[in-house]
């Protein structure tokens, strides 16, 4: 249970059960503002900062869609780079093909999808350990594929030409609307789904997968349903940075650096939470942008901080704020209060 024990003795008479609390209606309001106004961010805002926002999206985005594999599902692979590499390829051929980049992007975002349904059937056979290993080997398998397509030019690489048709600041301010849109799309789904029956299947399956299966739940559809949408997120996020870069080279779309980049996002903002990915995503723009330039001393700083943030913080910035004071800002799991008590009395949460 999360913090907040009734009292004994306490009477619950009119105890109500709730998701929405004022707190949650306003947080969500806001948030809405907040994405209404970056609507607006191409009109006001230096290429530069339009730039460095896209990043921050895809950084949102791919942190949240490995939270919630692991998170949520208890899944927790070190190959999610297989479907940043293969969103990136799928946009490379599509466009290659004629199709207009923006409307290729999206496309390519749906093949993956539906490319990891039979990927998905394979690798949730597996669990703990050889779920991770496994999805490793995948990206690998899928890295050596996508360099035999003479299209790609081997390890070389290839370039987006297709961004060619839209001038540069025409080009920069789509992308950055594409990445708003598609980061605000997929964590809407995302939390639709978690406040859903399958969400609680799937929090269920995460704590004990037999006693899951013993009540009823269905373990591998549920597994799968959270799989489709990682997979689409990460394919998303993949589209977009090839967007951005242009450049595509295999070993830098499939290279497990980006695993490392979720994990330390996820980890130092809260695994298992929907705000601690995004806080953690926040942390790492700000760090990179900062001491990015320092190298290796930068990648190293990363790592330290990475443990100590699981051994001093193992649930993250969030999760240790959310055991201390009932902030739950985003309604996906229950709260229990007594009747007349306001949303900052809350007596006990449920887990998420």
């Amino acid at each position: 249970m999360s913090s907040g024990i009734i009292e004994q003795g306490q009477d619950l008479q009119g105890a109500q059960v709730v998701r929405w609390t004022r707190r949650s209606i306003v947080f969500v309001g806001l948030l809405a503002v907040l994405v209404l106004l970056l609507a607006f961010g191409p009109m006001v805002l230096p290429a530069e900062a339009l730039d460095r926002l896209t990043t921050l999206f895809i950084y949102i985005l791919l942190a949240s869609m490995w939270n919630a594999l692991a998170g949520y599902g208890g899944l927790v692979s070190i190959g999610q780079q297989a479907f940043i590499g293969l969103g990136g390829y799928f946009l490379i051929r599509l466009s290659a093909g004629g199709m207009d980049v923006y409307a290729a992007l999206l496309l390519s975002v749906v093949v993956v999808g539906i490319v990891s349904l039979p990927l998905g059937q394979l690798m949730l056979k597996l669990g703990g350990g050889e779920f991770a290993i496994g999805m490793w080997v995948l990206a690998e398998l899928l890295h050596l594929l996508v360099t035999i397509d003479p299209i790609v030019q081997g390890e070389t690489g290839t370039s987006l030409l297709g961004v060619n048709a839209y001038a540069p600041a025409v080009r920069r301010a789509d992308t950055y609307w594409m990445a708003l849109g598609l980061t605000v799309v997929l964590l809407g789904v995302l939390f639709v789904l978690l406040r859903s029956r399958v969400g609680a299947s799937l929090q269920a399956v995460r704590d004990d997968e037999t006693a899951a299966a013993s009540i009823g739940v269905n373990v591998l559809r549920s597994k799968h349903v959270l799989f489709f949408v990682s997979a689409l997120g990460c394919a998303a996020g993949g589209a977009l940075w090839l967007v951005s870069s242009i450049t595509y080279q295999p070993a830098t779309f499939f290279g497990p650096q980006w695993t490392a980049y979720m994990l330390f996002m996820v980890v130092v903002g809260g695994l298992g939470t929907f705000e601690g990915p995004i806080i953690g995503a926040l942390l790492f723009f700000a760090a990179e942008t900062w001491f990015g330039s320092t190298g290796v001393v930068y990648l190293i700083g990363l790592g330290v901080l990475a443990i100590g943030f699981a051994l001093l913080f193992p649930r993250g910035i969030w999760g240790a704020l959310e055991s201390r004071w009932p902030l739950r800002l985003l309604p996906i799991g229950y709260q229990l209060r007594l009747a007349g008590l306001r949303d900052g009395k809350l007596l006990q949460q449920a887990p998420r």
